[in-house]
Formats: C-alpha cells, sequence, structure tokens
C-alpha cells in the first residue's frame, strides 16, 4: 500500500487514448450518440451529470475520504444541504451541533422548517449523551469537527454508535480535516461532506462540494435528491478542484505547521485571553483531537482580552498581510472578527468570555512576517503611548 499522498497523485480514470497528465476540460451540455438506444442507456447521458474530469475527481475523493460513492456539488452548503436533505423527510427530526457552520444551521432550521422537518442543536462536546437527545422521528444526525468559529471537538464515534443503535443516518463535515487530518467513515460516519472551495481547491479562486460515503443505499438516495435538485459542478470547476488535490498533502503540512507556530506564539501574548486551536495541549478537546486526528489544519481562533474603544478598528486598520474576507483554505492568510456571526443556542460561551473573537486562517507566507505584522497590530490595539 503506497501511501495517501502517492495514491492521490496516482489515481486517474481511463481517458479513451489521452496521454495528458491531467485529464482535458470537456465545456459541454450536450453530449451526442449514434443511436436512440446509446441516447437513452449511457450514463451520462447529459452534461450536467459531469464528464471525464468529474470522474476522475469522484476518484480522487473517494482515494482521500475512504468512500466508494461520491456526489459532487457546487459549493459546501449546496453539499451539506444535499446530504441533510437526502436522510429526512416530512415529519422526521434532525440533530445538529450548535457550533456548526452558520449557513448550515440556518438550512437546519429555516429551510427544513418549510419541509416539515424539525431541528435540534446540540452540544458539541455532548458524545454518547446524545442517545438522550435522539427521538423515535430523528431520521440524521450532523456532525461538525472541529466546530466552526470555536473550535470545539466532537466525539465521533461515541455519536455514530449511538445513532447506529437507533438507525439514524450520521453526517460529517470534514472541511477542517480536509479528507488527510481525519477520516469520519473509519469513525463511524455514515456520509462525509466536504466544502472543496476550502483546502481542496486551496488557492480561493473556485467553488466546490462533495457528499461521500461508503453504503449504496444511502448514497441512492444521495443521488436521487442531487438529480432532482438539478445540483452539478461545472467542468472547470471540478478541474480546478482535482488540481488542487495533487498538492493537498504538501499544502496542508504547511499550513498545519504556520498555524501551530502562530498559535503558540499567540497564547504567550498579554492580549489574548484564549487561542481556540485543539492541537494545543492547553485545548480542553486535544486528547480527543489526537486520538482522532492525523494532524491540524491552518484554521482556529483567538479571543482577545478586553480591548479599549476604537481598537478593533486600530487592530484591523495595521493589518496588510492578514486579508478580511470570508472563506479560507488559500495561500494567503486570512484573519477576521467573529463576533457579529457567532450565534448559539444559549449564552453560556459567548458570557465568559474576555474580549473579541477572531478567526485566523495561517496561509503559507513566512511565520515571521505575520508575527510581525500582528505584534505592530497589537501596539495599534492599545492606542497612541
Amino acid at each position: 500500500m503506497k501511501r495517501p499522498e502517492t495514491r492521490i497523485i496516482h489515481t486517474r480514470g481511463a481517458r479513451l487514448g489521452s496521454v495528458t497528465v491531467n485529464p482535458p476540460v470537456e465545456r459541454a451540455s450536450t453530449v451526442l450518440f449514434k443511436t436512440e438506444k446509446a441516447l437513452y442507456d449511457s450514463k451520462p447521458g447529459y452534461g450536467r451529470m459531469g464528464l471525464g474530469v468529474h470522474r476522475e475527481l469522484e476518484a480522487a475523493l473517494c482515494e482521500l475520504e475512504g468512500g466508494t460513492h461520491v456526489r459532487l456539488a457546487a459549493n459546501g452548503l449546496q453539499a451539506c444541504a444535499l446530504a441533510i436533505a437526502s436522510c429526512v423527510e416530512s415529519g422526521g427530526h434532525i440533530l445538529f451541533p450548535d457550533s456548526a457552520y452558520g449557513p448550515t444551521a440556518r438550512f437546519c432550521e429555516r429551510r427544513l422548517k418549510y419541509m416539515g422537518v424539525s431541528a435540534t442543536r446540540y452540544d458539541p462536546r455532548i458524545g454518547a449523551g446524545i442517545a438522550d437527545m435522539i427521538r423515535p422521528e430523528t431520521q440524521a444526525i450532523f456532525i461538525e469537527s472541529p466546530g466552526s468559529l470555536t473550535f470545539e471537538v466532537s466525539d465521533i464515534p461515541a455519536i455514530t454508535a449511538a445513532a447506529r443503535e437507533r438507525g439514524v443516518t450520521t453526517i460529517a463535515d470534514n472541511t477542517w480535516g480536509a479528507g488527510y487530518f481525519l477520516k469520519p467513515l473509519e469513525l463511524g460516519a455514515d456520509i462525509v461532506v466536504q466544502a472543496m472551495t476550502k483546502y481542496i481547491v486551496g488557492h480561493a479562486d473556485g467553488f466546490g462540494g462533495a457528499v461521500v460515503t461508503s453504503d449504496t443505499r444511502i448514497y441512492n438516495r444521495i443521488a436521487m435528491a442531487s438529480e432532482d435538485f438539478g445540483i452539478s459542478l461545472s467542468a472547470d470547476e471540478a478541474y480546478v478542484c482535482l488540481r488542487g488535490m495533487r498538492t493537498l498533502h504538501t499544502r496542508l503540512r504547511a499550513h498545519e505547521a504556520g498555524a501551530l507556530e502562530l498559535a503558540n506564539w499567540l497564547a504567550e501574548r498579554p492580549e489574548v485571553s484564549e487561542v481556540l486551536h485543539p492541537a494545543l495541549p492547553s485545548s480542553p478537546d486535544h486528547e480527543l483531537w489526537k486520538r482522532d486526528f492525523s494532524g491540524s489544519s491552518g484554521l482556529f481562533g483567538v479571543v482577545l482580552n478586553a480591548i479599549p474603544e476604537g481598537g478593533m478598528d486600530r487592530f484591523l486598520g495595521a493589518l496588510h498581510l492578514f486579508g478580511m474576507g470570508f472563506s479560507w483554505g488559500g495561500y494567503e492568510s486570512l484573519l477576521i472578527p467573529c463576533d457579529h456571526q457567532l450565534t448559539r443556542s444559549k449564552d453560556s460561551w459567548t458570557a465568559s468570555r474576555a474580549g473579541p473573537l477572531l478567526r485566523i486562517h495561517v496561509g503559507l507566507e513566512a511565520v515571521s512576517d505575520l508575527k510581525a505584522e500582528l505584534d505592530s497590530a497589537f501596539a495599534a490595539l492599545k492606542g497612541p503611548a
């Protein structure tokens, strides 16, 4: 067995005589056939269902996540919505973590309501206690580990074991682990979703989502929902995702190293109250992270101590290497204040914080340059000497 980084590079499909390293991009809606039988029997028979580059991307995703079936989507949120919608029906119920990605939580609480499905938040650290929240009508449990913005690690084996005992389908968002650092299917999850927009694309210039499973029955439901919704991924976006996968391992290790160095540096700063990074020994989830993950990515949170009036504006104004924008996973570092988008079911998390919450994505720059910039920004935060 070759190592994962080698297998991802050399996972290719048949190409009808093509000998190029990368697959050709077929930009096509209409696919032509010579007979009526071929027209109606061929899969795919229409460009929306994907062509050669899509099949290669699907094969690489199966290799990455350890699954056997993949359905592609236009972005990560669409992948989450597709996976969830394929598992629930009117009269059903879904559980999702209080730390879930905001738009995923919105889909569960807003859109599913119109579909006749109720949704309940759970503590991301609930572990086996999830069993007490499963109702007779519960059809799915969504997991996101680490949690969005606050980075709690969930006990995936405990949650999936409880779900399996009750016949409940589990869905795990694996965008932070990127398929390399976490293997939810091996830990018991039925479905894995990823926002390929993040680390798989890796250059902040494309979108994509993926839904992966090893259960044929579940996959058939996912495929049917995808066809009913008309979900597709363009050939150009599929190509960008596939190209990013070939260098994913190397980039992730660089993101990991840079983020750990910067996180440890920030943990010693007097301006910082807490660093939210599960790979740090100070994290309450560190042992769980060490058990289930093989590494950590470049995204983590920072809680500042109380800051003076106008301090955040001065701090952000002093940043140039750190961009302020949504998404993450690209080669450039990002830093955003998160209090505006942090929505929790109760105020226990927010009430205990000393100051504002920041989310940092460490790109591929020299960490010494990032430290120097943050040092200047912290000085600006305090105001004139």
